[in-house]
């Protein structure tokens, strides 16, 4: 039995094929809706899977090409993530056999391949992608590391992409002088499609590392969203995938920063000490951004791709508050009432401050310097010449 499957989004075939394969199926995939058309053509396959909108042609043109070729009775199943009932209605005018709205369960997939097309004999399934969720957008997520080696939590980051097929995960090896590079090679080792090693040889610091991480996913095609999270995880990746869901359904917003805003509900631990500075310096940001923003800093945000160079094309200024400098460029190069409408504070569930931090009080003071250096090189006139 022969499945074709067609999506512009890797990352959303590689677990489908591997789990169609694993079930006993003949499968080809297609990233490119014209060469899907083609495939079809000449590989005769027994069920087809397609995405609807896809940048070459509509995944309706392909329903329409099968529904009008030689095997025009060939089942065909809709991933989508367009939800209107005037999509779901005209896929099935066209005749459809199912429609499936992502985010869905690969299982659920799977079940209703079987429900259209039957099963192979005599295959014994295995648990690889078990509970994996298919989404139904692409983020890359750059993660800067510098001497990690003992800290770099690899079971939760892979745990979280075997069930997120939607993620790919960019580790940045800071020039670091432990054995954080091999960690990292072992955490790729075997899931290439989903987390790629870039490594910097001379450590510039973390801004520099996020920069390049960023403009290096940037050239992936097939991801919608792109942004960071530190290594310790101090924000987890749930949390992470809120600040998606939230720039995900809000066309307005380009940036959603992570906020550590202490509330019922949340578990947000700071050490004492860090909360008096952080207040100094917040009011401080405020007045140099001329908004109320309630927590730059937090090491969780994500970016929607056209806002990429804008935000990391130049290297930055400073090496700790690089956030304000984003938030600054964004303002020089919109205007400050288009800024305020494209960034979005997300207040997050969880932050922990971790042991071995690489912030230290002393360089917490040194911040308040780097913010007046932030004031003098982001002045309007001088930034746009």
């Amino acid at each position: 039995m022969k499945v074709l499957a067609i999506d512009d989004q890797k990352l959303v075939l590689i677990p489908l094929e591997s789990k169609l394969k694993e079930m006993g199926y003949e499968v080809i995939t297609e990233t490119d809706a014209v060469k899907g058309i083609e495939l079809y053509d000449s590989f005769e396959p027994d069920l087809v899977i397609v995405d609807i909108h896809m940048p070459t042609i509509s995944g309706l043109e392909v329903v329409k090409h099968i529904r009008e070729s030689k095997k025009p009775d060939t089942p065909i199943m809709i991933l989508s993530g367009n939800t209107g009932d005037e999509m779901i209605t005209k896929g099935f005018e066209l005749g459809v056999n199912d429609y499936m709205k992502k985010p869905l369960s690969l299982t659920e997939v799977i079940l209703r391949t079987k429900r259209l097309i039957g099963t192979p004999e005599n295959v014994e399934a295995t648990t690889n992608f078990k509970n994996t969720i298919i989404q139904q957008r692409c983020v890359g997520v750059v993660i800067p590391c510098y001497n990690e080696e003992e800290r770099l939590s690899s079971k939760e980051f892979t745990d979280y992409i075997a069930k997120n097929s939607g993620y790919h995960l960019c580790f940045v090896n800071d020039g670091s002088k432990d054995n954080t590079l091999q960690v990292l090679k072992d955490i790729q080792k075997g899931k290439e499609d989903f987390i790629t090693v870039y490594d910097c040889e001379k450590n510039g610091g973390k801004a520099e590392a996020v920069r390049q991480g960023m403009l290096y996913m940037a050239k992936q095609e097939d991801l919608d969203y792109i942004g960071f999270l530190d290594a310790d995880l101090s924000t987890d990746l749930a949390d992470f995938d809120d600040l998606v869901t939230t720039i995900e359904n809000n066309a307005n917003y380009k940036i959603v920063s992570g906020s550590r805003i202490s509330r019922m509900g949340a578990n947000i631990t700071k050490e004492s000490a860090r909360k008096i500075i952080s207040m100094t310096i917040n009011y401080i940001i405020r007045k140099i951004l001329k908004m109320d923003f309630k927590d730059t800093q937090c090491g969780a945000k994500i970016f929607h791709k056209d806002v990429i160079d804008v935000s990391f094309g130049k290297k930055f200024v400073t090496q700790w508050i690089f956030d304000v400098e984003i938030f600054r460029r964004i303002t020089l190069h919109y205007g400050l009432d288009k800024a305020k409408q494209m960034l979005c504070e997300h207040p997050i569930k969880r932050w922990i401050h971790a042991d071995g931090s690489k912030l230290s009080m002393k360089d917490s003071v040194k911040i308040v310097f780097q913010l007046g250096q932030i004031a003098v090189h982001y002045r309007k006139s001088k930034y746009k010449k």
